[in-house]
């Protein structure tokens, strides 16, 4: 393990280590959804930005999925089946420690220069135990999202990190440029099969979606 990512330093003074489709009709049932009320947890260390993003999931699955759609990639859409469901999240959404092949999905667009679908290869993942959380690291690719997965409800954890680009060996500290920051949801969608889904990202698409299988 070849770097030492200090993306919650500030936050919560956590060491994150690492080497480096159907658009349903009704919105989903109120009880997958916590009380206002609670606090703590992942509350207590998002930006209200990503709070924002948070709440919005289900508005930015309608959105990305219409989007793309009308650009003509229903049957793209239809042929990932759960992965790009909104509601198929099932109970149990721990993602074990482990390595991981995941691969990305941006849905819908924030402009004309780019695609309304976009299906990315499989790269690598690693997800490890970090002090009573776990930290998600995506290892390889050009846009590399590095955070913390808090727990949230029976169908859910929350992701919270920043986006590395490029050659950079170091991740920025979340909550200090929020271009970077990134907010999530982790459900489990299948026996072995995860997705981590990123509501109203800061560049190009509505939507992003990463599967993750463990590798091997």
């Amino acid at each position: 393990m070849g770097r030492t990512i200090w993306v919650f330093a500030v936050a919560l003074g956590v060491t994150l280590s690492a080497c480096r489709t159907m658009v349903p009709a009704m919105p989903p049932s109120a009880a997958d959804t916590p009380p206002p009320e609670a606090t703590g947890g992942w509350r207590a260390t998002a930006t209200d930005a990503d709070k924002a993003r948070i709440r919005g999931w289900y508005g930015s699955w309608r959105a990305a999925l219409a989007d793309a759609r009308a650009k003509g990639f229903g049957a793209d859409i239809d042929r990932e089946g759960a992965l790009l469901q909104p509601t198929a999240a099932l109970p149990n959404p721990h993602l074990p420690a482990g390595e991981y092949r995941c691969r990305t999905i941006k849905i819908g667009t924030q402009g004309r220069g780019t695609l309304g679908y976009i299906a990315y290869d499989w790269f690598r993942c690693r997800v490890a135990a970090e002090q009573g959380l776990s930290s998600l690291t995506k290892l390889s690719g050009s846009q590399r999202p590095v955070g913390l997965i808090f727990p949230d409800n029976l169908k859910r954890q929350v992701f919270l990190g920043t986006l590395e680009l490029g050659d950079e060996k170091m991740a920025i500290n979340y909550g200090s440029d929020r271009m970077r920051d990134m907010a999530g949801l982790v459900e489990r969608i299948g026996d072995n099969r995860w997705r981590l889904v990123l509501p109203a990202p800061a560049y190009e698409s509505l939507l992003d979606v990463i599967e993750l299988v463990p590798a091997g």
